[in-house]
């Protein structure tokens, strides 16, 4: 770097700038923000699964406030393409066309000045159905359907992915042969803010402005640009603060094909903000695993293979850009983890089902991979008769041989996994735990159960163009940009196209700034989220701002720093090898001559005569590009290892402590890697104990209010014991690696291995997520019943 390291740069623990405007209460949402004459908007949804629509009859008196397919000329549907061999593509209507293939699925518009008069509308539009059987069950609808989502593919299914190994050698010779069946539950996304969306129609400039709570503006831009016949040039969309977003946010709305639609028809402002209702039983649906898993080890543990059959739930749709086969085809890949084997053999299904399209949820299969995997690394070593972190270490990727690529191709850029999981094991203070566990885990003793359990995780994160373009995904990412210009009273304007939305990018981005420039980053200001001002980006997801963005940034500064040291060159008349940066100013070897940031800056605007007379005319703003070194990007990690208790009562889970070793490469901002990896560790423990959207079988969701639908808060989520180890990523700019989703992957597979640790003295475990109470009584009592039907079978 070009100056010694300070509290403002990479590795300050900084607390972000952004939140004062969240905590004062002065975000600005697209639910703050009203237009002149503004309509609102409200849908009329389908209230069942699966079925033909016969008729639609708009209410007399209102027919002009409500609209359907019919009317929205020229429209086309929702397609989510990918070049993946037999991935079969689904047309998703803006408003249903011909039929419905989920409750909750648009099929009417009904707009009014306010949203109550809107809702009232919708209430008296009739709508005629014949109904269908509605396809629930992923592994039923491959194997034998009762009716067909999609009836002109002939099956269920988007997409087969397979990665085949011949594992007949391995299983003649293995000692330790275990097959589990596995399952983790559909999830409905909860972020505070939920959609919203506002559209304008400027007349005079034959210009569509949208505002909507979205992570990847330029992506949605392109979408509504195929579905509604707009040339991009004619298509603005901003997406103002983002209130959380954890992947929810990450695709095209028909909601906003819709109103944009409608605004150009009525030539007034159009909103729709999505309520709490309509969030949880139409719109965000995530995860949904099915796993028929077989592991073959030695009698010492060493992994040898891993053969697996997975169903993944993908919904009625694939959503725009691309959802519906992430999950399936991520296992396939994924599924080896962190390990070493010398077999593998996948077959990952993507089903169709009358459910809402399932959507890239923070981790993004990795959740469900870890836990499958984990759950079997711990079944590994019971049968081993070894503790299971002792398993781990015999089977981890070793320092040694990184770079290291796995068997399924993943390039592992860096780290230390057997030190990371080394130091959790210390860290949790396993043998005071397992003293204490033969204390109270006794049939006879009234004292809780006590379970130890452990989780080994990797996150790829940043994905560039190679890993894309070889997924035959339609948004392939290139270089990332970003626009930096030093304003003429000595600021810094960086300009990015990715968008934040709680990863605190408005703060680490001053900081890359800062150590580059010297600049203070209170002095740094980041424009984002707005396609008309900011460089394309693929936005926000895999956890790549502060690898891509990051970099684009620091590339950025770099160049402004050239042209800024020449000028400073000049006006001291010194060669540029002998200034040196101290606290934003430049100055002579011995301190005698200085010039800030902020002069340079006033001398570059007001008095240019001062100039050299070879400065580069471009002045004091650039666009500047960044890509890896490799592209297939970074490869974050961690161990989790966690403590409970288990009610022999009630069968009620308590976190007695949490221990997370993370190596996050270069960390640019400690504070806020540890925020997102608290966040992270809520949603698991939602995913791991509590969360479930469950389905009847006529397609209806059984949770419609965060009454049904039991997400985590403060009495669940314990203050874990968070420790770092560093070893930076050999591609990227700083040695960063990207961190967002990791703090969700861990919890589920570490919770349910101590669950089940716990309850092994009954000869029970629990392989279905969440673990609920009735859940681990149901488990104890099959195994109480299996015993006293093997003694009574032995007399």
């Amino acid at each position: 770097m070009n100056h010694s390291p300070d509290e403002f740069g990479i590795g300050a623990r900084l607390t972000r700038k952004e939140d004062k405007r969240f905590l004062n209460g002065q975000g600005h949402y697209v639910g703050n923000i009203k237009l002149p004459g503004m309509l609102e908007v409200a849908f009329v949804r389908s209230p069942i699964a699966h079925g033909r629509i016969l008729s639609i009859e708009k209410p007399p008196g209102f027919e002009s406030q409500v609209f359907t397919m019919d009317d929205l000329k020229g429209v086309l549907p929702i397609k989510a393409e990918t070049q993946l061999p037999g991935f079969k593509s689904s047309e998703q209507w803006p408003l249903a066309k011909g039929k419905v293939r989920q409750v909750g699925e648009l099929i009417a518009m009904c707009v009014a000045p306010t949203r109550a008069q809107a809702e009232d509308i919708a209430q008296l539009v009739l709508v005629d159905f014949e109904e269908l059987p509605a396809v629930v069950d992923m592994v039923q609808a491959r194997v034998n359907p009762s009716a067909l989502v999609h009836e002109e593919w002939g099956d269920n299914l988007f997409l087969t992915t397979e990665k085949y190994g011949d594992l007949s050698s391995i299983k003649a010779s293995a000692t330790i042969k275990i097959n589990k069946k596995l399952r983790t539950a559909r999830q409905s996304m909860a972020p505070m803010e939920g959609r919203g969306v506002l559209c304008s129609w400027n007349e005079g400039l034959d210009h569509l402005e949208m505002y909507t709570a979205a992570q990847m503006p330029h992506i949605n831009r392109a979408g509504l640009s195929e579905c509604l016949g707009l040339p991009q040039s004619n298509i603005r969309v901003i997406a103002p603060d983002v209130g959380g977003g954890f992947g929810y946010k990450g695709i095209l709305l028909p909601e906003e094909i819709c109103l944009s639609w409608l605004t150009i028809q009525l030539k007034k402002p159009v909103k729709w903000i999505e309520d709490r209702r309509e969030q949880l039983t139409a719109n965000a649906n995530c995860r949904e695993h099915d796993y028929d898993i077989t592991v073959y080890a030695d009698q010492a543990g060493k992994l040898l293979a891993i053969d697996c059959i997975a169903h993944v739930d993908s919904g009625a749709y694939s959503s725009y850009p691309f959802s519906a086969c992430l999950e399936a085809a991520q296992v396939a890949s994924i599924l080896p983890g962190p390990y070493k084997m010398e077999g593998f053999n996948c077959t990952a299904w993507s089903v169709a089902t009358n459910k809402p399209p399932i959507l890239p949820y923070r981790g993004v299969a990795r959740t469900d991979v870890c836990f499958a995997l984990e759950v079997m690394m711990d079944a590994i070593a019971h049968e081993a008769g070894i503790e299971p972190h002792e398993v781990r270490l015999k089977n981890l990727i070793p320092k040694n041989e990184m770079p290291y690529n796995n068997i399924t191709g993943k390039h592992f850029d860096s780290g230390d996994y057997a030190k990371c999981l080394e130091m959790a094991v210390q860290a949790i203070d396993l043998k005071k735990w397992r003293e204490l566990q033969k204390k109270h885990n006794q049939t006879q003793s009234e004292l809780p159960l006590i379970g130890i359990g452990m989780a080994v995780y990797c996150e790829q994160a940043a994905h560039g163009t190679s890993v894309y373009f070889g997924w035959g995904i339609p948004m392939v990412p290139g270089h990332e940009q970003c626009h930096a210009r030093i304003t003429p009273d000595g600021g810094l304007e960086l300009r990015i196209g990715a968008h934040s939305h709680g990863q605190g990018l408005e703060t680490t981005l001053s900081q890359v700034a800062n150590e580059i420039l010297g600049i203070n980053p209170q002095n740094v200001r980041l424009v984002h989220g707005d396609t008309a001002l900011t460089p394309y980006s693929t936005g926000t997801w895999g956890s790549r701002c502060m690898v891509m963005s990051g970099g684009a940034v620091a590339e950025a500064c770099e160049q402004l720093l050239e042209r800024v040291k020449s000028i400073a060159s000049h006006i001291l008349n010194l060669p540029v090898d002998r200034l040196k940066l101290e606290s934003g100013k430049w100055t002579s070897e011995d301190g005698q001559k200085q010039i800030s940031l902020s002069e340079i800056a006033h001398i570059w605007y007001r008095q240019p005569q001062r100039l050299p007379q070879d400065v580069n005319p471009a002045g004091l703003e650039v666009t500047a590009g960044y890509k890896a070194k490799v592209d297939t990007g970074t490869f974050s990690y961690a161990s989790h290892a966690v403590v409970i208790s288990i009610d022999k009562k009630t069968y009620q889970i308590k976190i007695l402590d949490y221990v997370i070793v993370e190596d996050a490469g270069v960390m640019i901002n400690p504070l806020i890697v540890d925020g997102q990896i608290i966040g992270g560790l809520a949603q698991g423990i939602g995913t791991a104990l509590l969360e479930e959207m469950n389905f009847d079988e006529q397609g209806q969701p059984m949770a419609s209010t965060l009454a049904d639908y039991c997400l985590p808060g403060a009495t669940e989520v314990p203050e874990p014991k968070i420790l770092h180890i560093e070893t930076p990523s050999p591609y990227t700019t700083f040695g960063q690696k990207g961190i967002g989703e990791g703090g969700a992957i861990g919890p589920p597979a570490a919770i349910a291995n101590a669950v089940n640790d716990a309850i092994k003295i009954y000869g029970a475990e629990v392989n279905n997520l969440p673990i609920t109470p009735k859940r681990i009584w149901t488990a104890i009592d099959q195994a109480k019943n299996s015993t006293h039907s093997l003694k009574r079978n032995n007399a």
